[in-house]
């Protein structure tokens, strides 16, 4: 089973200038570019992209707005777990675990329970101050 790790970070709202890069798609494709390969050299992989509601906090009467964030979704493999994740049981080993048996039974009868607005009773055992 292969096991990933997400990495989520803001999308862009503009692009960057370069020499040879005119028009606004351009220098936004190439910020994408950037942090795409930036982020791919470390072993992140692009997922997609998302844009999610986010509650704030408006002016001083304490209400809330709703507002929408863009965001970038990246996915790595753990290498790390991989080496280390204990192998799966075969059913021979599955059925050999013990089992436990029933809860045994309390000696005695319950204790008497009544209203709940009468004073506390003292517990056994400890004195009172």
């Amino acid at each position: 089973m292969q096991r990933y790790e997400y990495k989520v970070i803001p999308a862009p709202r503009r692009g960057e200038k370069s020499r040879g890069v005119k028009t606004i798609e351009d220098r936004f494709a190439l910020t994408l570019t950037l942090v795409m390969n930036d982020l791919g050299r470390d072993g992140w992989d692009y997922v997609r992209a998302d844009t999610l509601p986010v509650d704030e906090r408006a002016g001083f009467t304490g209400g809330t707005k709703t507002t929408f964030q863009n965001v970038l979704v990246f996915r790595r493999l753990i290498e790390a777990e991989a080496s280390t994740a204990r192998p799966l049981l075969a059913v021979e080993e599955i059925s050999a675990v013990p089992r436990l048996g029933p809860a045994e039974v309390p000696v005695g009868p319950a204790p008497a329970l009544g209203p709940a607005n009468g004073p506390a009773p003292a517990a056994p055992g400890l004195a009172a101050e």
